[in-house]
């Protein structure tokens, strides 16, 4: 995608209407992209969530979504019945009921395993495990969570403890185990043909790459020397951002932070393995917190605010020259918002990877704004708004009278028909890569919001119906990506 122009949707697979899998869903949003002459899908994190359901505190930074399993794909091979593979509806118009869903597919995928046990050499699925080391890992990590119920640290000794591949601590578990792993072998064939489907349109995948890992994930749990770590094990600092014009006590996220002095021992082993996995799924990533490779801010993990925390430096360069060096090139995105300093922008410029410039963070009346598009980059990619945004509607509808003079007087609209200007605004920008949330293109309000930062429930819900779209917003969408050249080529 690098050195193209071009324009894509951005939506996680989980909003897709229901069921939303990677299978005919999936298949379906690739074919609405081609109509559109949209020539990129960005996505969320695609691993297993984790408190209230964010992508961004996943259970693990390798290991795939299983509620993006296509029960359909498992009624081919003759592991479930067609009428098993029949998922009724859960949650309302709009928004899902992720419990309820999990509740209706689990005895589904149990079935499906205990039926490919029986009538399978597991030749494939062993060759799957021998090949991505970390799904053994998860796979016990995510047995024992469930015996537990706990996070790991609540463990009884001989499971938090265990430093795998030892053996394993409790009789009964060599099944669960196996069923975890069978959940990750799916996920990633199914992944693979999903991926050769979106190939086959021309369309790029844009990952997404959060800089931590949650406490409670497989990660942390079997490399805690790469974290800081005090006497007892327990985080010593977590992460969060100071304390700014939007929030008093900043904010506290509360994810481990990294021993970058034992990482850098190994070579970085864990961040190539990473990149390295997340480029077997993706053509390109988004780096999430980019500014905290240079410096991050470190929080005493007694303090309940982000107020007390200091800076600490971050690898810089050393650990993406590591990444390079073994990977080649790497299409990074990097997530430079709010405010970042100038070694942050050094960093992202001496790497060539193109930042992040959001429209509705543009207007608030400052020309040297780097959102306003006059400001733009061509090596940039360019969004109406972001999952952490309202849409672009809602925006508009809450936006305060005098920031609305400016986006009229800065783009020489009468506000109208604010949605469309904004995405016309984004395509005909000198950005390379211009991206619109699918809740900006399908032009819905707040009621449609993807996610509120800092508040804990009740976000990730949200997902289309079909019949939303309509044939004539893909036509327009479609003669905008062509006038600004940003079509497929050929």
């Amino acid at each position: 995608m690098m050195g193209k122009r071009l324009a894509g949707i951005l939506l996680h697979p989980t909003s897709l209407p229901h069921p939303a899998t990677l299978g005919e869903p999936a298949i379906r949003f690739l074919d609405l992209l081609a109509a559109a002459g949209a020539r990129a899908w960005q996505m969320l994190p695609v691993c297993p969530p984790g408190p209230y359901d964010s992508p961004y505190a996943g259970r693990s930074a390798f290991a795939g979504d299983d509620r993006l399993i296509d029960l359909h794909w498992l009624v081919e091979r003759g592991w479930l019945t067609a009428d098993e593979a029949v998922l009724p509806p859960v949650g309302r118009p709009h928004r899902v009921d992720f419990a309820a869903l999990r509740q209706a597919r689990w005895p589904r995928l149990q079935r499906a395993y205990q039926r490919f046990r029986a009538s399978s050499s597991n030749d494939q699925l062993q060759a799957f495990v021998q090949e991505q080391p970390w799904a053994s890992e998860f796979a016990l990590f995510e047995t024992l969570h469930r015996v537990t119920g706990r996070p790991w640290w609540e463990w009884p000794p001989e499971y938090r403890d265990l430093p795998p591949p030892a053996p394993i601590p409790s009789a009964g578990l060599d099944d669960a185990i196996h069923f975890n792993l069978f959940l990750q072998y799916v996920f990633d064939a199914q992944w693979r043909e999903f991926r050769a489907a979106a190939r086959e349109r021309n369309i790029v995948l844009i990952g997404d790459m959060p800089i931590f890992v949650d406490r409670d994930s497989a990660d942390h749990w079997t490399r805690r020397h790469l974290f800081l770590l005090d006497a007892n094990g327990n985080p010593s600092v977590v992460a969060g951002v100071p304390p700014d014009a939007f929030s008093e006590t900043g904010q506290r996220w509360g994810n481990p932070l990294y021993d970058w002095d034992a990482m850098r021992a190994d070579g970085y082993r864990w961040w190539i393995d990473r990149f390295r996995r997340a480029l077997a799924l993706f053509d390109a990533v988004r780096v999430d917190h980019f500014r905290g490779f240079v410096a991050a801010w470190h929080i005493p993990a007694h303090e309940p605010t982000a107020v007390r925390g200091s800076w600490f430096p971050g690898p810089g360069r050393d650990l993406f020259d590591a990444l390079q060096r073994e990977l080649g090139t790497l299409p990074i995105i990097v997530e430079d918002l709010g405010i970042i300093t100038d070694d942050v922008r050094a960093l992202r410029d001496e790497l060539g990877y193109p930042g992040m410039a959001v429209l509705q963070f543009a207007f608030g009346g400052d020309p040297d704004n780097p959102y306003l598009p006059r400001n733009h980059r061509r090596n940039q990619v360019v969004y109406t708004g972001t999952h952490d945004n309202d849409t672009t509607l809602g925006w508009w509808q809450h936006l305060p009278e005098w920031e609305r003079d400016n986006v009229r007087r800065e783009l020489g609209i009468d506000g109208s028909h604010i949605v469309d200007d904004l995405i016309s605004t984004a395509l005909h920008s000198i950005a390379e890569t211009a991206i619109v949330p699918m809740q900006d293109l399908l032009a819905l309000d707040s009621e449609h919001r993807m996610n509120h930062p800092g508040r804990a429930e009740g976000n990730w819900t949200w997902r289309f119906a079909w019949e939303q779209v309509q044939p004539d917003r893909l036509a327009w969408f479609h003669d905008l990506a062509a006038e600004t050249a940003r079509l497929s080529d050929g």
